[in-house]
């Protein structure tokens, strides 16, 4: 009798980290470069995924940063969707919603944060430096958004 897990070890690894997609818009320039006001700025982020091949799977975050001085005086709006495709074999099937949800999107966050910074930077704005996120959090929070006990073990 041979033991399953013996020979069958998960496996996880990284394929490719990319740019899905990028977008950046300065609507007021070149006025608003003039203006020397502190801005607001709002941080929104998600992320999703799914198999794409056997053993495959593609994590997207999506982050839109938009910096304002008014509800009409924009000064700039920056969304990224950073992916990633991952090999994932043979992880336990309780275990696969935690490594989709929350160890992909902390591998795929520091290149869409640099993207970011480096697209204000290029567009003549001082860089927006993203904080650290704490995705365990975000995971746990959209289950119960989603009527899921947070303590329920993942089915």
């Amino acid at each position: 009798m041979t033991d399953n897990a013996a020979d069958n070890p998960p496996v996880f690894a990284i394929e490719k980290i990319y740019v899905k997609d990028l977008s950046l818009e300065v609507p007021n320039a070149p006025q608003i470069f003039l203006v020397r006001e502190a801005p607001q700025v709002n941080v929104q982020l998600r992320t999703e995924g799914g198999p794409i091949d056997n053993g495959i799977f593609e994590v997207r975050l999506t982050i839109t940063v938009e910096a304002s001085l008014s509800e009409d005086r924009s000064l700039f709006l920056v969304e990224i969707t950073q992916a990633g495709i991952f090999r994932i074999q043979n992880a336990p099937e309780e275990e696969l919603e935690l490594i989709l949800g929350i160890g992909c999107p902390n591998i795929i966050f520091p290149y869409a944060r640099e993207t970011i910074s480096d697209a204000v930077t290029r567009a003549g704005f001082q860089p927006v430096l993203l904080a650290p996120v704490n995705f365990e959090a975000l995971f746990q929070q959209s289950r119960q958004n989603a009527g899921i006990n947070p303590d329920t073990p993942m089915q």
